[in-house]
């Protein structure tokens, strides 16, 4: 009786202990970054953020990644991505009931949903792994760092793609209620100018560059626009979509679109010109091309031993990027401080959505996820006997919403202060909700 008492006060300090230190960090950061004090400024933690997405995030994936992953073990993680289409599809389901039950103004229903259903993948399960990880006493073994950063970096590739197709879209203004979103953003703008100097940290802290991909149709209902047809004066103030399908007079008898033989369908048309509107070419982003480089290294054997291994010819190369690697956790940690430092901005969406968000995106949510887990576990889906990838799973159903909405938000001129108000709420809540479920988490898996 006294060991069990033992065991599971070690399993709620290793689970509990971990958060403190993640907790200390953010509270350091906030502290730096409190405009009463501002030792650190606002530039600064830009510049350690975008540090953190060009060099240390990059550095840590490949050297974690590439060392961990095998041909085998490729056809044996396969559900790690599948589970965050999964929780993204549950996690919007569940932003749907939101959106119904609580009734938030009706310009802010998709953003209820993608808000509830799209969480952190990347960054602060880094975080949480390496935290969990730092103590030598961890239940996860000595190779846990490394497996746990290998899972999550794995399903990154997934996360962006979703980025930069249905969140992208997801987040473009309504067009029934565009002139309100658009009185209102520009508003926000008359009274505050915003440029690369004063923007807020949220549209930098975890994607730098992302509010800096505008097009012209990014700030635009553009898929409504181009299904639906408009009228009213309220046209005139949109961009001009080009539909033509041979592309007018200009086409000479070279280009590719006069040597089609039959005529294009209207609805194929369409969807080829929302195809070419999706930013899907910004895909290849630091952190992407380490993963892929990392998978190239580590499934070609004769690449692994030319760059892995103690007596590997680039092994004080691949340990000057571990050395790098090592600035990940306190810099995603510090900027996240500084995030919150900034504090709620105003917003529109009501407070029973705000808490029907936060409550289903951190308490109901993981709930669901324990169950998907335990069903995947039960048909065998999973690998047989790995806590770790167990643990990675679950924590994709955990954590907060993605703090790169606020980034998207401001690419799309919709729901900017809304993004801001909600993403420091959930934040400031997570802290709570993370702490209780990742002791639910570690008692679950001393049973399996």
């Amino acid at each position: 009786m006294d060991q069990g008492m033992t065991t599971g006060s070690d399993n709620l300090l290793s689970a509990v202990v971990p958060l403190m230190k993640l907790l200390c960090l953010t509270v350091i950061g906030l502290i730096l970054a409190h405009p009463r004090i501002q030792i650190v400024p606002r530039a600064t933690f830009k510049l350690l953020s975008k540090l953190v997405f060009a060099l240390f995030l990059p550095c840590l994936i490949f050297v974690h990644l590439g060392q961990s992953v095998t041909l085998d073990d490729v056809l044996l993680w396969w559900f790690v991505p599948i589970n965050v289409l999964i929780s993204t599809a549950i996690g919007c389901a569940l932003g749907y009931i939101v959106a119904i039950l609580c009734r938030p103004p009706p310009q802010f229903f998709r953003f209820t949903i993608i808000m509830t259903g799209f969480g952190n993948t990347g960054n602060l399960p880094i975080a949480i792994v390496g935290s969990v990880c730092h103590s030598s006493d961890n239940p996860f073994g000595p190779d846990c760092g490394r497996a746990g950063i290998a899972y999550v970096s794995f399903a990154q590739w997934v996360a962006v793609i979703l980025v930069y197709t249905f969140v992208y879209h997801m987040m473009e203004p309504p067009m029934e209620y565009y002139e309100i979103v658009s009185d209102e953003n520009e508003n926000e703008i008359e009274e505050e100018p915003i440029s690369n100097a004063s923007r807020p940290l949220l549209h930098e802290a975890e994607w730098p560059g992302m509010a800096d991909k505008e097009t012209t149709h990014s700030k635009t209902p553009f898929i409504a626009r181009v299904f639906m047809s408009i009228s009213g004066s309220s046209q005139n103030t949109f961009p001009d979509i080009d539909f033509s399908e041979e592309g007018g007079s200009t086409a000479g008898p070279s280009s590719p679109k006069s040597l089609r033989c039959f005529a294009e369908p209207k609805v194929v048309r369409r969807i080829r010109v929302v195809a070419e509107e999706t930013p899907i070419r910004h895909i290849l982003q630091p952190p992407t091309i380490a993963s892929l480089l990392a998978l190239i290294v580590g499934l070609v054997p004769v690449f692994k031993a030319f760059v892995f291994g103690y007596d590997a010819p680039l092994s004080f190369f691949t340990d000057s990027l571990e050395i790098l690697a090592g600035a990940v956790v306190p810099s995603v940690m510090l900027i996240l401080g500084g995030l919150l430092a900034e504090g709620p901005n105003d917003s529109a969406l009501g407070i029973r959505t705000t808490i029907g968000i936060i409550v289903t995106r951190l308490l109901v949510l993981p709930l669901v996820g324990i169950g998907v887990v335990a069903l995947a576990d039960k048909m065998h889906l999973l690998i047989e006997g790995d806590q770790m990838y167990r643990f990675v799973l679950l924590l994709q159903y955990t954590t907060p919403s993605a703090i790169l909405l606020g980034a998207i938000a401001s690419l799309r001129n919709y729901a900017v202060r809304e993004a801001s108000a909600l993403l420091f709420w959930q934040h400031i809540c997570a802290v709570v909700s993370l702490s209780v479920y990742i002791v639910i988490y570690f008692k679950l898996l001393s049973y399996v």
